[in-house]
C-alpha cells in the first residue's frame, strides 16, 4: 500500500492478498511493483507474480458489457503490443493464456473471474473491480464495474497498467468520492471550437471525469439572444458534441444564461426557455442549467415582476429565482422522468454568509436542484472543509463547487498561462460538496494541467497527491516521452502562479527556478570560491533546460493543441533562457576576473527586453498583453546579476 491510496478494512485486504497468493504461481524473476495510478485508487493491493501480455490474449466479454468499451480495452491491448486477440465466452479451470475479462458484476463470467481472486464490486456508483492473477505460463485479468461507467473508468485504469506490458497481479477496489467531476467552459473571451471541445471529452474520461458543462459566455444564443433558436447548423454541432460525451461517459450538460433579460413573471419568458431545453433534448441533451450569475437583483428587468414579486432587492430575487427554475425543474421531470436535477448557479454565488438573497433560496428552491458555488471568493486561495459546511448551511444544500482554477480571463491573469498544480483544497470535501467542475482556460490543451489534478482530486480527495499528480499531467502531454515531460514540467514551473482578484497571489511563481536562483545567489554571498562555480554550472545547466523546452515541446512527441495554443510562451520561454544562459556566462567570467562580463550582461538584458515584449495571441484571451515568464523571480534574477559580483574593466572591443 502505497502513500496516499486509501485503504480498505484491514480484513478484507488479508483476505484479497492470501487470496492472491494462493492462486498465483511462483512469483517470476521480474518482481511485482506497485504501479502509480492517476487518479489514485481507494485501495490498491499487490500479489506475487506478474502477468506478461504477450503477443496473444483471449478477450472475454460479459453479455451486459457495452461495446464501446471493449472495443476500447481492444484498442489498449493493441497499443500496448498484443498482436492478436481471440475471444472466448468463458474462462477455463486452467489458464491456457493470458485472458482479459470484462463487463459489470452482474455476469457469471464477470463474478467467477473475481472470485479467482477473492474480489468483489462495492455498491458505489461508478465504481469498479480490477484483479489480475498468475498461472503458470498464464494469466487472468478482470474488468468489472459496478454499471456501464464503473466498467468504463476500469479501462482507463487499464490503460495505464498496460503500457508497462506487465501487469502485476493485484487487486485494485475503486469509487469516485464526489458524484460529480469535470469542467464547466464558462469563462469570457473567446470559446473554445467543437474541435477542442471534442479533445477536451476525450481527455476527461481519461481522468475519469463525468461531467461538461457547456456555458461560454460569448454564445449568443445562451446569453443575449437566449430566447431565439440555435441556427439548424450550430444545433447538429452541438448534437454531435453531445454524442462525443456519450461515448466517453461524460454527462453533456446546456447551460443558458438569461439573467440580463429575463421576466420571473412572464409565462413567455418561462416557455422561451423550455422551448430550448426541448430543442437540445431533440439533439440527445438531457442535463440542464441555468446560470444566473454576473447579474443585479437591485432592479427588476420588467414591471411585471415588481407586481408580481415587490420592489426589487435581494429577497425578492431569491423568490422570484425560485418560482423560475422550480417550474423548469418541474417541465425537466414531465418530459424525462430520468433527467438529471437541474444545476444553477445563483446571484450570489461566492461565499457563505447569512443574507437574505441565501435565505429565499433555502426556503423556496426546489431540493432537487443543484446549486453551485465558488468557494470563500470568485477565485479562492484555499477551501476548507468548514468553508464548504457553511455553503451547505446557507444554501440548504450540498453545493456543487464552481472551482475558477485555472481560468484566464479576468484581468490579473493578462499574460499567463496557469498550469500549477490543483492545490489548497482540503482532503475530506467530498463530505460536502455534490462534486467540483473546474472552469479552465480560453486554451484548451494548457487547462489539462490542472484539470487532471481537479479530477484526481475529486475522484479521491483523501488520497490526492498535488505533486505527483502534476507529474502525471505532463507525462500525458508528453505521450510518457520522460524528455518531453521534463521539458513540460521546466515550462509548468514558469507559469506556476496562481492569482487572485487581489494582489496577493494563492501560489507562488517558479518554485523550481527560484530555489536554484536562491542558491546561486547565497553561493555568490558565501564567499566560497568552489561553491560559487558550482552553482554557477547549475545555473547554466538551468538555462540550457529552458532554452531548449520549447523546442522538445514543439518537437511532435507533446500534444500538437498544446504547443499550438502555447505558441507566444515557448517564444518568451526560449527568448529568456538564452538570457538566463548569458547571465550565467557573465556571472562566470565575474568570477574569473574576466572583462567579457560586461558584454554578456549587457546581451542578457537586451534578450530579456525581447522576452518580455513577446505578446499574446491577439484575441485569444479576454485580455491581450505581454507574456509573462517566471515573473517576479526570473526578470528580478537577470536584473540583479551584474551586481552580485565586482565586474572587472571591460574587454577592449576587437
Amino acid at each position: 500500500m502505497t502513500r496516499g491510496m486509501g485503504r480498505i478494512g484491514a480484513n478484507s485486504m488479508m483476505v484479497a492478498a492470501a487470496a492472491l497468493a494462493v492462486m498465483a504461481a511462483p512469483a517470476s524473476a521480474q518482481p511485482a511493483t506497485l504501479p502509480a495510478i492517476f487518479p489514485a485508487p481507494v485501495s490498491m493491493t499487490l500479489g506475487q507474480g506478474v502477468v506478461a501480455l504477450g503477443s496473444s490474449v483471449v478477450l472475454v466479454a460479459g453479455a451486459d458489457a457495452d461495446p464501446a468499451t471493449v472495443a476500447l480495452v481492444r484498442g489498449i491491448l493493441t497499443s500496448a503490443g498484443v498482436k492478436t486477440i481471440t475471444t472466448a465466452r468463458r474462462v477455463p479451470a486452467t489458464l491456457d493464456g493470458v485472458y482479459v475479462v470484462v463487463g459489470t458484476g452482474g455476469d457469471a463470467v464477470v463474478r467467477d473471474a473475481l472470485a479467482r481472486s477473492g474480489a468483489r464490486i462495492g455498491d458505489e456508483a461508478e465504481g469498479y473491480t480490477i484483479t489480475s492473477v498468475a498461472q503458470g505460463r498464464g494469466g487472468l485479468i478482470a474488468l468489472a464495474g459496478r454499471d456501464g461507467d464503473g466498467v468504463f473508468h476500469a479501462a482507463q485504469t487499464f490503460r495505464q497498467l498496460a503500457r508497462r506490458g506487465t501487469i502485476p497481479a493485484l487487486v485494485i477496489q475503486d469509487h469516485p468520492a464526489m458524484p460529480i467531476r469535470g469542467t464547466i467552459e464558462g469563462f469570457y473571451g473567446a470559446p473554445w471550437t467543437m474541435a477542442d471541445r471534442t479533445k477536451h471529452l476525450d481527455f476527461l474520461a481519461s481522468v475519469k471525469a463525468n461531467t461538461y458543462v457547456y456555458s461560454p459566455k460569448d454564445d449568443p444564443y445562451a446569453r443575449d439572444r437566449w430566447r431565439e433558436p440555435y441556427p439548424a447548423e450550430t444545433l447538429s454541432a452541438l448534437g454531435t458534441l453531445a454524442a462525443a460525451a456519450r461515448r466517453n461517459h461524460v454527462d453533456f450538460v446546456y447551460a443558458i444564461s438569461p439573467g440580463p433579460t429575463v421576466c420571473f413573471s412572464d409565462a413567455a419568458d418561462l416557455s422561451a426557455l423550455e422551448r430550448k431545453f426541448d430543442a437540445l433534448r431533440g439533439i440527445g441533451v438531457h442535463s440542464f442549467y441555468v446560470a444566473l450569475d454576473d447579474i443585479e437583483y437591485t432592479k427588476w428587468n420588467c414591471e411585471q415582476d415588481k407586481a408580481a414579486f415587490g420592489p426589487s432587492g435581494a429577497e425578492a430575487a431569491g423568490i422570484a429565482q425560485s418560482k423560475l427554475l422550480n417550474a423548469v425543474q418541474a417541465d425537466l421531470l414531465a418530459k424525462d422522468r430520468a433527467s438529471r436535477p437541474l444545476i444553477m448557479v445563483p446571484t450570489e454565488y461566492f461565499d457563505a454568509k447569512e443574507s437574505p438573497y441565501k435565505a429565499a433560496l433555502r426556503k423556496h428552491l426546489d431540493p432537487r436542484i443543484v446549486v453551485q458555488w465558488t468557494g470563500t471568493d470568485v477565485v479562492p486561495p484555499a477551501i476548507s472543509v468548514p468553508d464548504a459546511k457553511a455553503a451547505t448551511k446557507a444554501f440548504g444544500r450540498k453545493t456543487l463547487l464552481w472551482d475558477n482554477y485555472p481560468v484566464n480571463d479576468y484581468a490579473q491573469t493578462t499574460g499567463r498561462l496557469l498550469m500549477a498544480p490543483y492545490a489548497r483544497r482540503e482532503a475530506g470535501l467530498a463530505s460536502e460538496l455534490t462534486g467540483i467542475l473546474s472552469n479552465p482556460m480560453n486554451q484548451e490543451a494548457p487547462s489539462r494541467v490542472a484539470v487532471t489534478g481537479v479530477a484526481a482530486f475529486a475522484w479521491n480527495d483523501k488520497g490526492y497527491d498535488a505533486e505527483r499528480t502534476w507529474h502525471a499531467a505532463a507525462r500525458e502531454l508528453a505521450g510518457g516521452d520522460a524528455r518531453a515531460t521534463e521539458a513540460l514540467l521546466v515550462f509548468f514551473d514558469t507559469q506556476h502562479m496562481a492569482p487572485t482578484f487581489g494582489s496577493q497571489p494563492w501560489q507562488e511563481q517558479a518554485p523550481r527556478l527560484k530555489a536554484v536562483l536562491d542558491r546561486v545567489r547565497e553561493a555568490i554571498a558565501d564567499g566560497d570560491a568552489a561553491a560559487r562555480a558550482e552553482a554557477i554550472a547549475e545555473l547554466r545547466e538551468t538555462a540550457d533546460a529552458m532554452a531548449g523546452a520549447p523546442d522538445i515541446i514543439r518537437s511532435g512527441t507533446v500534444d500538437p493543441g498544446f504547443a499550438a495554443q502555447s505558441a507566444p510562451w515557448l517564444d518568451a520561454m526560449q527568448r529568456w533562457g538564452r538570457a538566463l544562459r548569458l547571465t550565467a556566462a557573465g556571472l562566470d567570467a565575474a568570477d574569473r576576473g574576466n572583462g567579457a562580463a560586461v558584454r554578456y550582461f549587457a546581451d542578457a538584458k537586451r534578450i530579456a527586453g525581447e522576452a518580455a515584449a513577446v505578446q499574446s495571441i491577439p484575441g485569444a484571451t479576454r485580455f491581450d498583453g505581454p507574456i509573462r515568464i517566471a515573473d517576479g523571480v526570473l526578470d528580478v534574477f537577470v536584473a540583479d546579476a551584474p551586481t552580485l559580483i565586482a565586474l572587472p574593466p571591460a574587454a577592449p572591443a576587437r
